[in-house]
């Protein structure tokens, strides 16, 4: 897609010819689609790879000598090395199949903190992390009497140098956290974080599901130990996803679960185990997922992270700026818009955040309502659930005005400001 010399809005109105559920209404008005932190809308690009393979080569992948096994099995093994190659892995077989990023960080838990985490250990979060990032390591650090600490946002939610540098310490033998939050939309220092707990030799857990859709990835600059991320967050289906781990750390870690295709050889009372990837991959694997996934990452490289970033960055701005006039909207988080993504919270004075999203709904423009799995943030915040907007580069300048005119009557709608 030629998107260099256009405009903007040339650039936006050029890429929705791609989506075809924005051709349809909802509750009689244009669908506004503002949920895209949960999950994003698909091209016709990767519903035609989905489609294609599930009419023309659909089989079980690893287990059959014929035409149509092999056919699978061959577009699963390019999947992956398209993968390997997006963000620079080192190693086909250091790309993992998963069903998203949340069983991918319980992969990491279970195989790796339930192996080499020890009591007394550190294990080191940011507040904001998605519940799938930190209570699988609550669990870890009960059964192996560890420590939890956190890493607190300030109020522009971002996390400090120096909250890093005093919480990072030898103690500490891992750090998961989000690149991108869910919440805030906040991007954090996490070159910063890797290289101070590399400091102290502990290794560092890094959940891409909110940044790379947004952010391109390199796994070997960052040096990171461990990446995940959700194939449905990024245009692809939803039941796919990636963990992304060091070799040398993947072949010394057990396997998550068991069964068919991870196996070398079963006898009566011993098993042993596959190399990698197959290790952790047991069970039938979603073939048209890993197919979906690739074409959503080529449909991402044809549009170019530089075009994302700038249609975002203008989007993003605007958004915080519509809502920054309307006095009884309360952003979280940074109101500038260049140094987050499109993620943005906010509440509505007296109105309830269900209430605001119902209301909308019904003028077609769908947001996200309630606490985003993210509990300990919102406590951290002061409230107990946020409106959450939150944008990606086929949403349209007209959209956000259309959010910011209906939130001007959410609270007419219950009573307030009837003036």
């Amino acid at each position: 897609m030629q998107l260099k010399e256009l405009s903007t809005i040339e650039k936006i109105n050029k890429i929705r010819e791609d989506f075809p559920i924005f051709s349809q209404q909802i509750n009689g008005k244009p669908l506004a689609y503002l949920d895209n932190a949960a999950t994003t809308q698909k091209p016709i690009q990767v519903l035609d790879q989905i489609n294609r393979y599930y009419k023309k080569f659909n089989a079980n992948p690893h287990r059959g000598a014929y035409t149509l096994s092999i056919k699978a099995t061959n577009f699963y093994n390019m999947a992956r090395k398209n993968i390997k190659r997006f963000i620079n892995a080192k190693h086909t077989e250091e790309i993992i199949f998963t069903r998203g990023a949340t069983e991918a960080l319980n992969l990491i838990a279970y195989s790796y903190g339930m192996n080499f985490i020890n009591e007394g250990d550190e294990i080191v979060l940011s507040i904001a992390e998605h519940h799938s990032n930190l209570v699988p390591w609550q669990q870890i650090a009960l059964a192996k009497k560890a420590k939890l600490i956190y890493l607190y946002t300030d109020e522009n939610g971002q996390i400090s140098k120096d909250e890093i540098n005093k919480k990072i310490t030898n103690k500490t033998k891992l750090v998961a956290i989000a690149q991108v939050s869910n919440v805030l939309g906040t991007v954090f220092p996490v070159e910063h974080i890797i290289k101070k707990a590399h400091k102290h030799n502990a290794v560092v857990v890094l959940d891409m599901a909110q940044s790379i859709p947004h952010i391109k990835a390199d796994v070997q600059e960052l040096d990171v130990d461990f990446a995940v991320f959700s194939g449905h967050k990024m245009l692809a289906p939803m039941g796919i996803g990636v963990l992304y781990g060091k070799k040398d750390l993947l072949i010394k870690m057990p396997p998550f679960l068991f069964g068919g295709d991870m196996i070398d050889i079963v006898k009566e009372q011993s098993t042993t185990f596959a190399p990698l990837p197959q290790k952790f991959e047991a069970g039938t694997q979603n073939v048209g997922g890993a197919i979906g996934l690739s074409a959503a990452i080529d449909y991402l490289e044809n549009i170019g992270y530089d075009n994302i970033y700038k249609i975002e960055k203008e989007l993003t701005s605007y958004a915080l700026n519509k809502l920054s006039q309307n006095p009884n909207i309360s952003i979280f988080g940074s109101k500038n818009g260049d140094d987050r993504t499109g993620v943005i919270s906010f509440t509505v004075k007296d109105v309830h955040p269900h209430d605001v999203s119902t209301i909308l709904d019904a003028d077609g423009i769908a947001i996200r309502s309630g606490h985003h799995c993210a509990h300990p943030l919102m406590t951290h915040c002061k409230t107990n659930a946020t409106c959450r907007a939150s944008l990606y580069f086929y949403n349209t300048f007209e959209e956000i005005d259309r959010l910011a005119e209906s939130l001007l009557t959410v609270r007419k709608w219950l009573g307030f400001d009837k003036r």
